[in-house]
């Protein structure tokens, strides 16, 4: 499996589509509805630049939005049969670097508050809460981390 984290190309929307599904699956039944990355337009995100992948075949994605003023991490999502490989933490660490790149000194995301092995990751990888809100049928805890340097 290659280790390079490359921008996705349309050939890779599929797989976009599959690791997304497959590592958000889970969580469905616990929160109650569909994760907002699962029902994202994969193909439209691809071809705006916003996707970058890993693996071969592809186990690892990630959904990134370049604000004025920070990085929004919209999604990551690692192939559940590829959990415990360190694609994660790989992936984490290539957002760091994308966003300093950028002179973006700060990342944002959210996850849903029953995703409690996501809040536990963020809280490790430096990450901070800075609130939780209601946004419709999910409820989100919102994070940022500040870039050094």
């Amino acid at each position: 499996m290659s280790d390079e984290i490359r921008p996705a190309v349309a050939d890779d929307t599929p797989a976009v589509r599959a690791v997304t599904e497959a590592a958000y699956h889970r969580y469905i039944e616990r929160i109650g509805v569909v994760p907002v990355p699962v029902e994202a337009d994969h193909a439209a995100n691809v071809a705006a630049g916003r996707v970058f992948v890993t693996g071969t075949p592809v186990v690892g994605v990630l959904v990134l939005v370049p604000e004025a003023d920070h990085l929004f991490l919209e999604s990551i999502a690692v192939h559940p049969d590829a959990h415990g490989t360190g694609i994660g933490r790989r992936l984490l660490r290539f957002v760091e670097t994308y966003a300093a790149e950028r002179g973006l000194g700060e990342i944002r995301l959210y996850t849903n508050a029953l995703m409690w092995e996501n809040q536990k990751l963020y809280t490790r990888y430096g990450y901070e809460l800075m609130e939780r809100r209601a946004d419709g049928p999910y409820d989100r805890l919102h994070y940022r981390k500040r870039l050094t340097g």
